[in-house]
């Protein structure tokens, strides 16, 4: 008899801690700079280094804070926040959330690395060069691709480069009218959205019986007008397409290209790759694969692979070899230009590199067995709790995640995915992803044990369901009221996300839009 897992008495500290442009009093000071005397007589007085026309009439509104509050300030909001070093974070789904290498966070913020500056000369980055070259043979061959492009600044961005290959590559060619991209309803978002910011015409294959890309669609729809193939796989259900290399080969045939999006490859390291069953071009998630931090929308990587036939047209610049020097290939007249500024996120890049080191050939194949070990047993634990259900693509293994459904739930009892996602955060947990929309699946909760986490990992996060789904039953307004011993309660107010006039991301936004007062100190003259 399987023995039931302790809950967390999770109860989190909440500070009603105002952001830090609301703190501190004119004059307050943390550490005051100064600079060497001797710097100081050689260069002059800082103001004159700078052109009349690009001084401020005004200094900036920065907080003025003695260092104690800084500190405090950051520690209150650091214990207020879930993540992976405090919970068991299995419930982000495509995201993959796994544990980070403390050691690899040290060396990636050492100046030697964190202050390089992208403008240095060659000779001067000779270390963050070889490593990067380094990352582009691991995942060349990884994935049986022949170049890589770290420029992009995480998955969709690397789609988009993807998209803007193959219609280079068909516009040298003369072919001018392709211009349809197929992708499926299991395939992430950004293999439509990409190609259609790209200018494509986005054609979507449903869901066959199996929950797979239906292949008899895919036989109706190429044309002499299609570019290219641009699918998830395995898809966001957790599974591999059986039939994966028989598409390649229809969209060839048609004249097509193929582009595997591969943010998430745990569950296939080492054991399938996109090359081997017929893909053109691929990407990786750096920030999901291979354990460099997700960074919320910040410092990530979409690592861009390709064949060498579409090498020419990759962003630049490129990381090139020569005996035993590296330096940036620049000079790429067939290259599709850059998609974002300088190189790309070393640091992201170094991660990846310091992680594959550590893990080896024989570690990245056992980093799949354990993921797809760990998927399917969490798969066991949740379809034995009534109310939870896997409505599409019943096979018997799946390889990175689930893609659930409480819609029986929320039938019998009124709670849904967002009112049992909301009461997880009382457990510790920090809630888990639903779906991309539209909701295919209905209710849907996606979750992915990578090889990060334990048997007992898996246990406590199937306990947590099972206990919210009983408490549904008992009292469903207790759990359509969660959190409840979290640091906010639910957001009443969900139009405001629709409404960009009341957005506000930045201090400068927020007293424009909500207090109605504008800050000319961010004016230049």
């Amino acid at each position: 008899m399987r023995e039931t897992p302790r809950l967390s008495g999770y109860h989190a500290a909440v500070w009603q801690e105002p952001i830090i442009l609301e703190m501190g009093a004119v004059g307050e000071r943390g550490i005051i700079p100064s600079t060497d005397r001797r710097v100081a007589a050689s260069v002059g007085p800082a103001n004159e280094l700078v052109p009349p026309a690009l001084l401020r009439r005004d200094p900036p509104v920065l907080p003025e804070l003695a260092q104690p509050q800084v500190l405090r300030h950051y520690l209150r909001l650091s214990q207020q926040t879930l993540g992976m070093d405090l919970g068991v974070d299995i419930g982000e789904g495509t995201c993959t959330m796994k544990y980070s290498p403390k050691i690899h966070e040290q060396v990636a913020r050492m100046p030697q690395l964190a202050e390089l500056h992208p403008e240095q000369a060659d000779e001067a980055l000779q270390g963050i060069l070889q490593i990067t070259y380094g990352l582009r043979q691991f995942l060349c061959e990884i994935s049986g691709m022949d170049e890589f492009s770290f420029q992009p600044g995480g998955g969709a961005q690397a789609v988009f480069a993807a998209s803007c290959i193959l219609r280079a590559f068909h516009l040298e060619r003369g072919e001018s009218q392709r211009d349809e991209i197929i992708t499926s309803s299991f395939s992430h978002p950004c293999d439509a959205a990409a190609p259609a910011t790209a200018g494509f015409r986005v054609i979507t294959l449903p869901p066959d019986e199996h929950g797979l890309p239906d292949i008899g669609a895919l036989r109706s729809v190429v044309s002499e007008r299609t570019a290219g193939l641009m699918i998830t796989n395995p898809e966001d259900t957790g599974i591999f397409n059986p039939n994966i290399d028989e598409f390649t080969r229809i969209v060839h045939d048609a004249g097509g290209l193929c582009f595997q999006d591969q943010a998430n490859a745990n569950g296939i390291l080492g054991i399938a790759r996109c090359r081997d069953a017929g893909f053109d071009a691929c990407h990786f998630n750096l920030h999901k694969t291979f354990s460099s931090p997700h960074g919320s929308e910040g410092p990530a990587d979409g690592a861009l692979g390709v064949t060498e036939l579409l090498a020419p047209y990759l962003p630049t610049p490129i990381v090139r070899k020569d005996g035993d020097s590296y330096s940036f290939d620049r000079d790429r007249p067939r290259s599709v230009g850059k998609v974002r500024s300088f190189a790309g996120n070393l640091q992201c890049v170094f991660r990846a590199y310091a992680w594959i080191m550590s893990m080896g050939a024989d570690g990245l194949r056992s980093t799949a067995e354990i993921s797809v070990l760990n998927n399917n047993y969490l798969q066991q634990r949740l379809l034995e709790i009534p109310g939870v259900s896997m409505p599409f693509a019943h096979r018997p293994r799946r390889l990175d995640q689930v893609r659930y459904s409480l819609a029986q739930l929320k039938e019998e009892t009124g709670v849904g995915t967002e009112d049992v996602r909301d009461r997880m955060v009382d457990f510790g947990i920090q809630g888990y992803w639903m779906s991309h929309h539209p909701w295919i699946v209905p209710e849907p909760f996606t979750p992915e044990p990578c090889e990060t986490y334990s048997k007992e990992d898996c246990d406590e996060w199937a306990a947590v369901i099972a206990q919210i789904v009983r408490e549904a039953h008992e009292d469903a307004d207790h759990v359509r009221q969660a959190p409840h011993r979290s640091t906010i309660a639910r957001i009443a107010d969900h139009d405001s996300f629709e409404d960009p006039g009341r957005w506000a991301m930045t201090w400068r936004a927020f007293k424009r839009k909500r207090l109605g007062t504008a800050d000319r100190s961010s004016s230049t003259s």
